[in-house]
């Protein structure tokens, strides 16, 4: 009889077992969120170091789009190519488990999205916080098209120090008073370094000491 009660024990135990796994992975899927964005890849006029570009820009802005999500979201983003090279977006730092197509290397993980043509990435941040970043993987694009991803803590959960009042990205980068990707081409070309670039920038402006470098200039 004892034997009796003791595996009838068992098993109600292991069904609360499995009723509790299911309650809290149904509560983890209710808190993810699905996050849709769409990039329009374009030449756009860029000033700087007193000269204008048509730079390759995402939606017009450079640096491009900040994204935010948290930790268990799934991030979905259609990118439309509008510029006159091929492109792809490589989610940098993003361990995509199960979802290796939307890593975006041109010719490793996925064709490259032609002139004219889109391609629509999908994929779920599983087990990460912090700032990242995206960026052109084809070509020297990523010299232009680029921008922030910042994951937030799954909700409910809390930073590991104290939450911060405000948050403001800082993205470091080079600017070449010239065509990033003629930059790239002539090195291949020569087999020698590429030329070194015309500034530094953070968020996409020079510092002080160069020419026209008030913001927009």
């Amino acid at each position: 009889m004892e034997v009796i009660d003791r595996a009838s024990a068992n098993r109600h135990y292991s069904f609360f077992l499995l009723l509790l796994l299911a309650a809290s992975s149904a509560m983890s899927l209710a808190s993810a969120k699905t996050h849709h964005h769409g990039f329009i890849v374009q030449a756009t006029k860029v000033k700087r170091l007193c000269k204008t570009h048509n730079s390759i820009t995402v939606n017009g802005m450079f640096p491009g789009p900040t994204l935010e999500v948290n930790n268990g979201d799934t991030l979905v983003v259609k990118v439309v190519n509008r510029a006159r090279y091929n492109v792809t977006i490589h989610w940098h730092g993003i361990r995509q488990m199960r979802t290796g197509w939307a890593d975006g290397p041109e010719f490793v993980t996925q064709c490259p999205i032609r002139p004219g043509g889109s391609y629509t990435y999908r994929f779920t941040i599983e087990g990460q916080e912090g700032t990242l970043w995206w960026h052109a993987h084809s070509s020297w694009l990523r010299a232009t098209v680029y921008g922030a991803l910042i994951i937030h803590p799954r909700e409910g959960s809390s930073y590991p120090f104290s939450k911060p009042k405000r948050e403001t990205p800082i993205i470091l980068g080079e600017w070449w008073d010239a065509n990033p990707i003629d930059v790239i081409r002539e090195a291949t070309r020569t087999g020698a370094a590429p030329n070194i670039s015309n500034a530094y920038t953070i968020n996409g402006q020079p510092g002080d000491l160069y020419n026209c470098s008030s913001k927009g200039n």
